[in-house]
């Protein structure tokens, strides 16, 4: 149903991701900008020129669309007039980028009246693409290699299960957050879409992220391939996340995981969130 969507957002993404690898193999300054929370972020020009291939080239394939991405001014008037709006990260992970550990994305995403419809995640130091389409299932695809549909693991023991943990923003709650589990396993990677791709590969198989600091561009591609994999993502109180507001922020953090152990997480997650003084966010 939206195929010429789909061929587009992938054909961006790898013009993108092109220009990333020469970024990363030949050199960049990197700067700090003043992210949409006031709070200073790493910023390099491989971040603007794939913001401006990926801008351009929705604008271009289809003009009724809104556009957000990271690197852009928010017109929010306009962004919240159009019932279909592309949501971009165009490099998610810049810390990653930055430190040259591979653990970035290129993320593209199309929300339909707020909700996640369509969504792109390629990993370029990797060479993995990731797609889905809501009701066609979700599909990876390294290299030229063969295009594979993809599951979440069956997983219901909490203990038994791996989380995904952020690699270069380590916190206090998120120890406290693994302690109060039991969890057993642990893989550390960069990006959140890398980290929700690992739950649709059954690499792993629950990703919370507790900080009220992540956009939307940080979450709406990522979504879709989960949850076209048979997972799951919502804010830690298992409340919807909604891509059609005038806030960009997911004030309420992040839970990902397998769907069918979601409801137990967000039961097991409630008594930590009452210590941690969170509260669900409104507005």
């Amino acid at each position: 149903m939206l195929q010429h969507e789909l061929n587009t957002a992938i054909n961006l993404a790898r013009i993108a991701s092109t220009s990333i690898l020469k970024f990363y193999n030949d050199g960049f300054e990197t700067e700090e900008k003043i992210g949409a929370d006031n709070f200073s972020e790493p910023v390099t020009a491989a971040d603007r020129e794939a913001s401006r291939i990926i801008v351009d080239g929705l604008a271009a394939a289809f003009p009724d669309d809104g556009i957000l991405s990271e690197e852009e001014i928010d017109d929010l008037e306009h962004r919240i007039s159009k019932n279909r709006v592309w949501i971009i990260d165009p490099i998610d992970g810049t810390a990653g980028f930055v430190n040259h550990d591979g653990d970035f994305a290129v993320q593209i995403g199309l929300a339909i009246d707020g909700e996640a419809i369509l969504g792109v995640v390629l990993l370029p130091f990797h060479d993995i693409l990731l797609h889905a389409v809501r009701g066609e299932g979700t599909f990876s695809r390294t290299g030229d290699g063969e295009s594979k549909q993809l599951f979440v693991s069956d997983l219901t023991d909490l203990k038994e299960m791996c989380i995904a943990v952020s690699r270069n923003h380590p916190s206090n709650r998120m120890k406290q957050i693994i302690s109060h589990f039991g969890f057993s396993r642990s893989i550390r990677r960069g990006s959140v879409g890398l980290k929700v791709s690992l739950i649709a590969n059954r690499e792993a198989d629950l990703y919370i992220h507790p900080s009220p600091r992540t956009k939307l561009w940080d979450t709406c591609s990522p979504q879709i391939i989960l949850e076209e994999a048979g997972g799951k993502m919502t804010d830690l109180f298992g409340l919807e996340l909604r891509y059609d507001s005038r806030d960009l922020h997911n004030r309420n953090g992040i839970l990902a995981s397998n769907g069918i152990s979601h409801n137990k997480v967000v039961a097991h997650l409630a008594p930590l969130l009452a210590e941690f003084g969170r509260v669900p966010h409104k507005g």
